[in-house]
């Protein structure tokens, strides 16, 4: 451990100096240059913490932290806290960083080698409770060389192993003294990143100020509030009212803007796919020609048309159309006729009420929807509407996350997953049966021998064509086996007032509000003149 400067008092004083309360739009407030340099943003969720150690910001984005690396627009890796891309040698086995000098905490700590050791080291813990420690598996070390230098040892060439070092950096001084799990720095962090949290009001808002601190400059937007709003509807009334600044909206509530001269549509490309785990520990959903049927029996199609308005792709897998390592040989059409034969051949005989049984046993299901969600609940309707024409009965249901979770293990949910940078970032935690059941990764608990084969191989190879090739074998194996029923790739739209220049998209996960959006560069943002 490094010695540190100890500014308890100083730090103190400066931060609260930085500090000013700034009005949101329609609030009332009197100080023009204040509010001119504020942002108030509705987002459909909140996150369950903020510590990177349990996950917040692991993908990049983060306004509190940084990471050693960060992506460009065009998500091209850059140096972050690392003063460049890292040194690769031992035949991909050995990443080398050397830190930015002068970066220091939001605290006035510095940041040291050590903290990014700690970081690492407590995320692989197996005691600390996250769910993305399979993302990093392929870490056997990582040591601090002095203060400024960070070596990372691969148990085997990981191909795209830089891309996942933009996770975070905690302060060990701060961290590194509580249980990751329970401490208070899930709700009070402090980081490295362009903006700080001031106040974080539980169901309602969080609060953001400028990190006068911060290695990169100071915003030129000054605070900035994420409102929680879960409903689509009222997240659009409260922008129409001038309530906010701007919304993350379903696109035909975006479009609802279209003809407003003081406000600017954004859409995002995105890997945000919706989807319906089918787990196999359920009476019906665990029946493989069920699953074969219904994902027949979809219309993809209509759903981006009807549901989307077009702000989207059919999703034939969970790697969109337009990804490199998309396989062209799963793009399928409805086949509504291939549905009914599918049911017919594995004995599932339409009923009196047009239903099927199987041994006394009726293709029916419950599907799970989260309350608020207007395009989750239209996928769910259409998909039962579609499966009711094969003989299935899906019965769909919305409810809070804290009811679906606790059912998630046999019950079907309208899912939403997507993950950007390299395939085996989203479709290891979705696929792999040793991930089964480990919180939201494979929730359908998808349990298949050749595509834990193929996964394995892909993110154990550097050469892109074998990767290729393997993803491939995912691909068709879902086809023949899936545990889903992908439906859709949505784009991301979001509505903000014209009052900034510098504002675009990357291209998204399914992650989206508090990382992505046009506001992922809120710190590069320039008053319009």
């Amino acid at each position: 451990m490094s010695t540190r400067r100890i500014r308890g008092a100083a730090v103190t004083a400066a931060l609260a100096a930085a500090v000013t309360a700034c009005s949101a739009p329609g609030s009332g407030g009197s100080d023009d240059d204040a509010s001119a340099g504020s942002v108030s943003i509705a987002v459909a969720s909140e996150p369950d913490t903020l510590s990177p150690l349990l996950g917040y910001g692991k993908d990049g984005n983060s306004k509190i932290f940084d990471g050693l690396l960060a992506r460009d627009a065009g998500l091209k890796l850059k140096p972050a806290l690392a003063a460049a891309l890292p040194k690769v040698t031992d035949g991909g086995r050995t990443y080398t960083y050397t830190l930015r000098e002068g970066v220091e905490f939001s605290d006035g700590e510095p940041l040291t080698a050590d903290d990014v050791v700690y970081t690492y080291e407590t995320v692989l813990d197996a005691k600390t409770n996250n769910t993305f420690k399979s993302e990093l598996d392929a870490v056997k070390e990582v040591r601090a060389e002095g203060d400024d230098r960070v070596v990372f040892t691969l148990k085997y060439p990981y191909a795209p192993f830089a891309a996942r070092t933009v996770l975070p950096i905690v302060p060990e001084h701060l961290a590194g003294k509580q249980d990751p799990n329970t401490g208070s720095f899930n709700t009070k962090p402090v980081g490295t990143g362009p903006y700080v949290l001031t106040k974080w009001s539980k169901g309602e808002k969080l609060t953001f100020e400028a990190n006068p601190r911060y290695w990169g400059g100071a915003p030129k937007v000054r605070s900035f509030t994420m409102a929680i709003v879960a409903d689509d509807n009222v997240r659009a009334t409260r922008l129409r009212s001038g309530d906010l600044d701007g919304a993350v909206l379903p696109p035909n509530l975006a479009a609802t803007f279209q003809n407003d001269d003081g406000k600017r549509t954004y859409e995002a490309r995105s890997y945000d796919f919706r989807a319906v785990t089918l787990p196999t520990a359920g009476k019906v959903t665990g029946d493989r020609a069920i699953r074969r049927a219904l994902d027949a029996a979809v219309d993809r199609e209509a759903m981006v048309d009807r549901i989307l308005d077009g702000a989207g792709r059919p999703a034939y897998g969970p790697l969109p159309v337009d990804d490199p390592a998309f396989s062209t040989s799963v793009e399928r059409p409805r086949d509504l006729g291939k549905a009914k034969r599918i049911l017919d051949e594995a004995g599932w005989k339409p009923g009196g009420d047009g239903i099927r049984v199987k041994d006394g046993q009726r293709a029916s299901f419950t599907l799970l929807y989260p309350s608020g969600d207007k395009v989750r609940q239209d996928h769910a309707l259409a998909y039962a509407s579609d499966a009711k024409k094969a003989g299935i009965d899906v019965r769909v249901e919305s409810a809070t996350w804290e009811v679906i979770e606790p059912r998630m293990k046999d019950t079907a949910v309208l899912a939403g997953f997507g993950s950007i940078g390299d395939p085996d970032f989203g479709l290891y935690t979705l696929l792999h049966s040793s991930l089964a059941g480990d919180g939201f990764n494979n929730m359908a608990r998808y349990d298949n021998p050749a595509v834990d084969r193929a996964l394995d191989d892909a993110r154990r190879s550097q050469d892109p064509d074998e990767r290729r090739s393997a993803y491939e074998k995912v691909q068709r194996a879902l086809v023949q086996d899936p545990g889903y029923t992908f439906l859709t790739h949505i784009d991301h739209m979001y509505v903000l007032a014209d009052r900034w220049d510098g504002l675009n998209t990357q291209l998204e996960p399914h992650e989206h509000g508090f990382a992505s959006g046009p506001w992922w560069n809120i710190e590069d943002w320039q008053p319009k003149k």
